[in-house]
């Protein structure tokens, strides 16, 4: 099999997904690479996850940890794409446990982007403006016929759909209008009981039915009618196909700054723009588009990894929590003392409704260290059966090998990860520091055991693998 096969394939399972174990990647890499792009846009295709074992485990998670539930859909999860579609639109649609307090109602929507998450853009808007948790987040059970409240229909607009520079105050007002009587029902108190969801609630008595002039367009609109005048326009087509580029493609500036800095490659947003005309919004059509172009397979490590990505690759590579143990929760959990919370993502509770900044902005002093560290510690552990499982690679059918050789392969079976120079040498300096790894004897394979540790840690230590 080719180092460019194995490695666009690679490619494309950290990005459609979280990256994969290294017999899966050869598993994948065996198959048409469009072949692959198909099933994962086809999630349906194949048997569903182990939801009943999962939830067996996690149903009523101690504190409330239902990101332990996600996690594990994130490392074991049959339909990657599905999961990631999840994390682009909990990104895009922020919402957050600070304000919202109850896990259920938290869970609730993220089920819903990922039973959405591949369908079109006006069902998933919709479903987005039922959900309790939004509407609570961005004050819509505020928003009353005699007392409209703006927050959710000016967020529908700048920050969900079209970016600011393409509406008005005006429309503005006339969005809030149309989504007054769109609340939820209160859940029963938490107590003993435990937490409990909430239900979408249209109230009819407390709805604006009256004539409205939204971006030219004028009517008795309510909220659906809003969605479907804002889905069609081409500024919406090329927001949304700019938020995918810079998940799936690329990093690009802050959200905050589109309005005046273009996109680093205009024609790739044209291209998605016209899949979203031509499929009427539907996310499965422009993603295979997205996903089987050039700009995307030539765009091989040019994000910076969310704190999500480098988590749950990190215990792909080292093949742990297969089984949905509890101790998975201090890997991704809402409370910022989790491993992605240190490193600034805390799942289901983005800091703000401009959900995380991305790229570059995940990288400070602190962030660094912690993903540094976090990475090195767990490929350090030799019981890790993805650890054990490189080491026997490396030593099977083989009395030694040299540095050169050593290098390369540790990188080949961690990405394969390409670096610079600068980071070759520095890796070469160690392997040559003790010469070959022999495999003859048992006092060997011992050393060349904690040599090809050693050699791991150095690698998802720089800066490279920060890069998916």
């Amino acid at each position: 099999m080719s180092k460019d096969r194995l490695a666009l394939m690679a490619h494309l399972l950290r990005r459609a997904g979280f990256g994969t174990r290294r017999s899966e990647l050869e598993a994948y890499a065996s198959k048409e690479y469009e072949d692959v792009v198909e099933g994962l846009l086809h999630p349906e295709w194949f048997s569903e996850d182990d939801d009943d074992i999962v939830l067996r485990y996690y149903d009523r998670p101690v504190g409330g940890d239902y990101p332990g539930i996600w996690a594990y859909r994130m490392i074991n999860g049959k339909n990657p794409l599905r999961e990631k579609m999840a994390l682009f639109f909990h990104q895009i649609f922020a919402t957050g446990l600070s304000k919202v307090s109850l896990g259920p109602v938290m869970a609730s929507q993220v089920q819903m982007f990922r039973q959405f998450g591949l369908s079109n853009m006006r069902t998933i808007l919709i479903e987005l403006s039922r959900d309790p948790a939004m509407i609570f987040w961005l004050d819509n059970n505020e928003n009353h016929r005699n007392a409209p409240n703006e927050n959710y229909g000016r967020e529908l607009l700048e920050l969900f759909t079209m970016g600011v520079g393409n509406y008005t105050e005006q429309d503005v007002k006339m969005a809030a209008r149309a989504f007054t009587g769109w609340t939820f029902r209160q859940p029963n108190p938490s107590y003993a009981a435990g937490e409990h969801g909430a239900e979408f609630v249209y109230n009819a008595e407390d709805h604006d039915d009256g004539v409205k002039t939204f971006l030219g367009e004028t009517g008795r609109f309510d909220g659906e009618d809003i969605i479907d005048i804002i889905v069609k326009l081409p500024a919406t087509a090329r927001f949304i196909s700019r938020h995918l580029y810079n998940f799936f493609v690329a990093d690009e500036p802050a959200v905050s700054s589109w309005s005046t800095v273009p996109p680093q490659d205009p024609k790739a947003i044209d291209t998605l723009a016209q899949a979203y005309f031509e499929s009427r919004a539907d996310l499965r059509p422009i993603l295979r588009v997205l996903l089987n172009s050039d700009f995307f397979k030539e765009a091989q490590f040019k994000r910076v990894k969310s704190p999500s990505e480098l988590v749950v690759g990190i215990i792909k590579l080292v093949d742990a929590y297969r089984f949905p143990d509890p101790g998975i929760t201090q890997y991704v959990s809402r409370r910022n003392t989790s491993a992605v919370g240190r490193m600034g993502q805390t799942i289901m509770n983005p800091p703000t409704v401009e959900g995380w900044h991305t790229g570059k902005d995940w990288i400070n002093a602190g962030t660094l260290a912690e993903r540094v560290n976090f990475a090195v510690e767990e490929v350090g552990d030799s019981g890790k059966p993805g650890v054990q499982a490189i080491i026997k690679r490396m030593s099977s059918k083989r009395t030694s090998l040299p540095p050169t050789e050593f290098v390369d392969a540790c990188l080949d079976l961690v990405g394969p990860l390409p670096v610079d120079d600068l980071t070759r040498n520095g890796l070469l300096k160690y392997a040559r520091s003790g010469g070959d790894l022999r495999f003859t004897t048992e006092t060997d394979r011992e050393d060349t055991a904690n040599r090809i540790i050693r050699m791991l840690q150095l690698i998802v230590a720089s800066k490279e693998y920060q890069f998916a």
